[in-house]
């Protein structure tokens, strides 16, 4: 329904039928909202949106807001002894799904934007100074204070005073949430210092000159495996996309967990056998086996953090005396990404599905963590798919007919790993940041990182480390540190300009939204005859392809005499160049078959039929820039 199309009066007329009819609500909730907002029938509107969505849900929010005031009013640490009547709140909230609201601003006579409280995203720097306690204004969020009530530890256990201080600029506007917001469980630990405009003169508060509590007097707590509810998940988008590198700088960070690259198949054998072994092992730390003791029934995330506090091989700090807790860094590690494609036919367009990915959001490590930050590095896709043709030759050449070089063009040009729903739970938070900005401009790049993931900037982030050292080989041959090698080489002699062409073509958005420059489309029209020409220029990929299969096969068959390949049971005298041809021209196939799906355009969706966008990109800070950006 294009209603920007209508008169005003069509519009309202429109919305009406469809409101009246039963439709899906929020559509002619959306048009009211407009209508009302443009100054059109102010006075019928609202009257409408009174009696149709507020007044059937307002007792709710007027006993809300009454639990609220009951329990500030006897809370330790606010400094306020009265609240407004609420009728006298200066917001309406008018609920427009099971999720969030519209609010009403009264003095402007304005609807705000949709707001839903319990969005899980922490779009704030709370943890950039850990000098000084946190200090947080204007706070409306509920997802985002039990984030600082569960992520800033006790002040009886670091053993300084260190509470939240959460400033309110607006008494009214302070008020005016309570309908909505939910204090009472936040109050119990008693973390949260209340300072009401003016009374942000007061911070920081001497604890034992006001309230007479020495926090120095007690023991410091080490980190209890409870207390490790933040997941920072480091994606692999592809092979050798730069991974290593960021490990390498998040490692010695203070306020993290952080395991080098791990094998999510071999991390979750590892947990499977700590469920079933932890009660009788002795080399686990006696603190931690003290703490999942106390826990009645231990769940997968808690034996992931038990696995990361008892591991050498983590970067941590133990001592327990910072203000936050740590969160886990965590970058589980897949042999390969591999994306499938298909095309929704009711929707003309692409669906993209990887089982990978599949397998991380149905995973209970994922689901039972809190607080997920997402960030996903990214290396110029030419330059990744090159790298990856000259690993997979180094394997085979380590391991002589064991191994296959397998065609890496398609996997490359159907990884969208970077592409997500918005609303999906493992990306609602996430970025996208380059290898390339890392390596030329990491002052800025890892500032803003951290900014991003809520962390400080610490001088461990201005070098690259591991539990090795300094500088760690995370494979042989790797460019150390920060040496930008790997970003100008181009493995000629491993693939061609036809693919890398091909790449860069079909993955034509990807450069423009990430500002990469193209070096070997050069904007000619595209058909499928123009197509079909360039994959026919993959020299360097097919024959490698050819020869590693006939390797492959002529140590089977020696071994065996007969082998079963793709199904067929083949003899030696058939010939291995042409089953390994055979394999090549299956390949073949299947590029054109996916080449042919993508050329109807760029428009992806998931297997729910929900569209895919970009994640957004770390943007840098310009006065940060040692060097131009890469393009």
């Amino acid at each position: 329904m294009k209603t920007e199309e209508l008169e005003p009066k069509e519009q309202l007329e429109a919305a009406s039928y469809l409101f009246f009819s039963k439709w899906d609500h929020r559509l002619p909730f959306t048009i009211f909202v407009s209508l009302y907002n443009q100054g059109y029938f102010q006075d019928e509107l609202m009257n409408l949106m009174l009696q149709a969505f507020y007044l059937p849900n307002v007792q709710k929010q007027q006993k809300q807001y009454a639990r609220n005031c009951r329990a500030l009013a006897r809370y330790s640490y606010f400094f306020r002894d009265s609240f407004p009547n609420f009728d006298e709140l200066p917001i309406l909230f008018f609920p427009f799904d099971d999720q969030g609201f519209v609010p009403f601003l009264q003095a402007e006579n304005r609807f705000g934007d949709y707001v839903n409280f319990d969005d899980p995203v922490i779009d704030r720097y709370f943890f950039k100074d850990l000098e000084n306690p946190i200090l947080a204004k204007d706070v409306y969020s509920q997802y985002q204070l039990e984030y600082l009530n569960d992520n800033v530890r006790k002040s009886e256990w670091v053993g300084r005073e260190n509470h939240i201080y959460l400033h309110y600029t607006d008494w009214n506007q302070f008020c005016g949430y309570l309908p909505c917001l939910d204090f009472a469980p936040l109050l119990k630990e008693k973390k949260l210092v209340f300072l009401l405009e003016e009374e942000i003169s007061q911070y920081p508060i001497d604890f034992k000159e006001r309230f007479g509590i020495d926090y120095s007097q007690y023991p410091v707590k080490p980190i209890g495996v409870r207390e490790v509810n933040r997941l920072i998940w480091h994606t692999q988008l592809s092979a050798h996309n730069g991974g290593d590198f960021f490990n390498e700088i998040f490692y010695d960070h203070p306020n993290l967990l952080v395991y080098e690259s791990i094998i999510f198949d071999s991390l979750k054998e590892q947990i499977k056998s700590c469920r079933q072994d932890w009660k009788t092992v002795n080399n686990i730390n006696p603190w931690i086996w003290k703490e999942l003791s106390r826990i009645p029934n231990p769940t997968d995330k808690d034996f992931l953090v038990a696995l990361f506090l008892n591991s050498d091989a983590v970067s941590r700090d133990m001592r327990g005396d910072s203000r936050i807790a740590p969160a886990l860094f965590f970058q589980p590690h897949f042999y390969n990404v591999c994306c499938n494609i298909n095309l929704n036919k009711t929707q003309d367009k692409a669906i993209i599905s990887s089982n990978q990915y599949e397998e991380i959001s149905k995973s209970t490590i994922f689901n039972q963590f809190k607080y997920i930050k997402t960030f996903t590095p990214m290396r110029r896709i030419t330059t990744s798919y090159g790298a990856t043709v000259r690993f997979m030759l180094k394997g085979v050449q380590e391991k002589e007919g064991e191994k296959v070089i397998s065609d890496a063009f398609t996997e490359r040009l159907l990884n969208r790993s970077f592409m997500m729903d918005k609303w999906d739970r493992l990306y609602r938070d996430s970025v996208l940041v380059r290898f390339e900005d890392g390596k030329l401009n990491p002052k800025a790049t890892f500032t803003a990182l951290a900014e991003f993931l809520d962390i400080p900037y610490t001088e461990s982030m201005t070098y690259c480390s591991g539990k090795t050292g300094l500088n760690p080989e995370s494979l042989e041959g790797n460019d150390l540190g920060f040496d930008p090698a790997a970003i100008y080489r181009t493995y000629d002699e491993y693939v061609d300009d036809a693919d890398r062409c091909l790449l860069e073509y079909f993955l034509r958005d990807v450069y423009e939204t990430y500002g990469y420059d193209f070096h070997y489309y050069h904007g000619e029209t595209a058909d499928m005859e123009w197509v079909k020409e360039k994959l026919e220029g993959f020299h360097h990929l097919d024959y490698l392809i050819v020869e590693t299969f006939k390797s492959f096969l002529d140590k089977k068959i020696l071994e065996n005499d007969t082998i079963i390949f793709n199904g067929t049971v083949h003899e030696k005298e058939e010939g291995n160049q042409l089953i390994a041809e055979q394999q090549l021209n299956d390949y073949k196939k299947n590029r054109l078959k996916v080449t042919e799906i993508l050329l109807k355009g760029l428009e992806f969706v998931n297997k729910q039929g929900q569209p895919l966008h970009m994640m957004k990109k770390l943007e840098l800070d310009p006065a940060l820039l040692e060097q131009p950006l890469y393009h």
